[in-house]
């Protein structure tokens, strides 16, 4: 069946579903089970014959809610933020996943052209990173200290504004995908020229050790939900060019909806990165085994909730709901 015609025979009782799920008023748990089942099995033909589309995302995110209303508890307004990070968000997130693999291809590309770029005009750096960081910098290496950037402002004040800062940078990246997705591959590639040029820099200069194992601390986590907050924005702008059997409006709206909750999920690692810039990057006399494992461990924390964690959810909630047709 096409999806078309799938979405033209389910339309009516998809509605008077997710009507009876918005309603505040208590549901019977028999009509509740009813609903959450028949759901999940629209939702498992959906993502067998029309995976990646709307179809799918409008299903997966009635099947959740109607989930939570059979688990919800008596301290709902706090388990519902809680439940947002563990279980909802990486759930919803599973079906992303090529929008994130595109947002990191975009600023993989254009970090090996600032790279490059930095390499073939020495006036590139300082078009770039400026003049004044420029001189700066040469300053710091020639006073044997090149990392003292990050030494310069009192660890709050720099944590309190790299971290404000960050979660701009994250917010535009989502907010341009209105340009259909362009806005956002202009703030990646934006980015990521900066960093490859910046790395460059240090390379010609025989820091590049020196650098990579300082900035990347807080550069880790920093970089990697930057390229995430990027893939929110490809979300929305994929929502504008393919609304698949949506009307345009209603895509977008999903696609706004989808992004925003992408964004929200990179605040806390924002924060995380902002302390590890004003707190800990300006250590930079500890050794490099430490400097390696917290590159390490941020690396794999951003793998395991972005990737692995999306993945395990989903395969998870897949087995159950094939045991719950089973009984």
């Amino acid at each position: 069946m096409r999806e078309a015609a799938f979405v033209k025979q389910n339309k009516d009782k998809w509605l008077k579903f997710e009507s009876l799920l918005k309603n505040k008023n208590p549901i019977p748990p028999e009509q509740l089970s009813a609903v959450y089942i028949e759901v999940s099995d629209d939702l498992s033909y959906a993502q067998t014959f029309y995976p990646q589309s709307n179809t799918v995302l409008f299903l997966n995110e009635m099947a959740s809610a109607a989930h939570q209303k059979m688990y919800k508890n008596k301290k709902e307004s706090r388990n519902r933020f809680i439940g947002f990070f563990t279980e909802e968000f990486p759930l919803f997130f599973y079906h992303h996943q090529k929008q994130l693999l595109l947002a990191f291809l975009i600023f993989a590309l254009f970090a090996v052209v600032g790279a490059f770029s930095a390499a073939s005009d020495g006036a590139f750096v300082r078009g770039i990173l400026g003049d004044a960081y420029v001189n700066m910098t040469l300053e710091n290496i020639a006073n044997n200290d090149p990392m003292a950037v990050y030494k310069q402002a009192a660890e709050t004040d720099m944590f309190l504004g790299i971290t404000i800062n960050n979660i701009r940078v994250g917010l535009f990246a989502f907010t341009l995908g209105i340009l259909a997705g362009l806005g956002t591959a202009f703030i990646l590639m934006q980015n990521a020229v900066m960093l490859g040029s910046f790395q460059y820099f240090f390379y010609d200069k025989v820091l590049l050790w020196e650098s990579a194992r300082t900035i990347w601390i807080h550069g880790t986590i920093e970089i990697s939900v930057i390229i995430v907050a990027g893939c929110a924005g490809l979300v929305v702008g994929k929502s504008l060019l393919f609304p698949g059997t949506y009307s345009r409006l209603r895509s977008f709206t999903f696609g706004i909806k989808n992004g925003l909750k992408i964004v929200i999920s990179t605040i806390p690692f924002f924060i995380i990165a902002g302390f590890l810039e004003g707190f800990v990057t300006r250590l930079t006399q500890m050794p490099d085994w430490l400097a390696i494992c917290i590159i390490l461990l941020s690396l794999c924390l951003i793998l395991f909730y972005y990737v692995f964690y999306p993945i395990y959810l989903h395969n998870k909630k897949s087995n159950d709901e094939q045991q719950l047709h089973q009984v």
